[in-house]
């Protein structure tokens, strides 16, 4: 069940201690406020947990502050997609929105190696207008032998860099809660520069104490990245604990999935779910085209297979891409294969913009479509 309060009223102490009335008078009943803020306006909405079958709807809509109350049929009680709530969502972090509308590039390192590529990759961002940018930390790797990551020790430099160079958001793998406090130790010792988004990779899409301790935590916002050899619905569901711990700001990522079907791509791609996704939920939903793919191979009409991938998604509706680059691919630690260049960039954003520009039209002429049919 899902109240909606009417405009200009928030989930303060009045009107929560006349919703816990109203609760008290059903068993094992919890609230859970949350506010919703879109680009305009800011929609409060409280969540009511626990057996609310037999609860009427009149109990919380006769209060003077509720706009209205509906039951919820969805498994996804807080991420979902439900019927009669505001089309309101998504999120605003470090001067940056997120929802299902907009459009984010967020295009990097995959791990940190040397200072020196980290301000080539930050300035080349700069020069082309971008303000977001992905920055692997934390490494999970799959052989213990290969490179984890510098850690923390190189939190300090690339912060400084990001303030410098203009970035206000990094999206940063972690693989411990741990990491939260060495991030926001970093972050506040360079002055807060630049913003975080907390990353849950694949490899922990099912790690849920970890999703408890990053739901856990207000300060930065959590980019998921599908399981890469489970369900849609069972990482939605994972979402969920993210979102059931009370971190509401998450973008759902799809990656590829782990299957011998997606040959000679690394992974196959799943970039068909993206309205799925969007319909069941009111994440915005990101792509990430270079480990879809895994290499650098270009076509017969002269674009890379990583290209096509990345416009699959975004024809599709995708909200935020994340992209390889790197200033020396061969010089890299991690995933070196699948970066773009330098060069490559301006070239890459501007097939985005195509492609984005496509799925505009289409989305007109959707709308276009349903008006003249009354």
């Amino acid at each position: 069940m899902i109240i909606i309060l009417k405009e200009g009223f928030k989930p303060g102490m009045p009107e929560m201690e006349q919703l816990e009335k109203v609760a008290m008078r059903y068993p094992d009943l919890k609230l859970s406020p949350h506010n919703v803020k879109g680009a305009i306006e800011t929609i409060s909405e409280v969540y009511v947990f626990g057996p609310t079958t037999q609860v009427p709807l009149e109990a919380f809509d006769e209060l003077p502050f509720v706009e209205k109350v509906f039951r919820v049929n969805s498994k996804y009680k807080i991420i979902g997609r439900h019927e009669g709530q505001t089309e309101v969502g998504g999120f605003d972090y470090n001067g940056v929105r997120f929802d299902q509308d907009n459009l984010n590039v967020f295009a990097g390192l995959c791990a940190v190696d040397t200072r020196e590529h980290v301000e080539m990759m930050l300035k080349g961002l700069k020069e082309v207008g971008l303000q977001t940018t992905r920055m692997g930390a934390y490494k999970p790797r799959t052989s213990p032998y290969d490179f984890q990551g510098h850690g923390a020790k190189c939190l300090p430099y690339v912060f400084e860099l990001a303030g410098k160079y203009g970035i206000k958001v990094i999206a940063m793998e972690i693989t411990h809660e741990s990491q939260l406090t060495e991030i926001s130790y970093a972050l506040e010792q360079s002055g807060n520069p630049t913003g975080v988004m907390v990353q849950i990779g694949t490899r922990n899409a099912q790690n849920f104490e970890l999703l408890k301790h990053v739901g856990a935590q207000q300060e930065f916002p959590v980019l998921f990245k599908r399981g890469m050899g489970i369900t849609l619905e069972e990482s939605l569901n994972a979402c969920e604990y993210i979102a059931s711990n009370g971190n509401h700001n998450i973008i759902f990522c799809l990656r590829g999935m782990k299957t011998n079907l997606g040959d000679p791509h690394r992974n196959l791609v799943d970039f068909a779910h993206v309205p799925v996704v969007k319909r069941q939920t009111r994440l915005p939903v990101c792509i990430d085209p270079s480990h879809s793919v895994g290499k650098k191979v270009m076509a017969p009409d002269g674009l890379l297979d990583i290209q096509h991938a990345a416009a699959q998604g975004i024809i599709a509706g995708a909200n935020m891409i994340l992209a390889d680059f790197h200033p020396k691919p061969e010089a890299a630690l991690c995933d070196g294969p699948q970066a773009l260049l330098m060069r490559e960039l301006e070239h890459f954003l501007e097939d985005i913009a195509i492609t984005r520009e496509a799925y505009l039209k289409r989305r007109q002429e959707a709308k276009r479509f349903a008006e003249s049919q009354g």
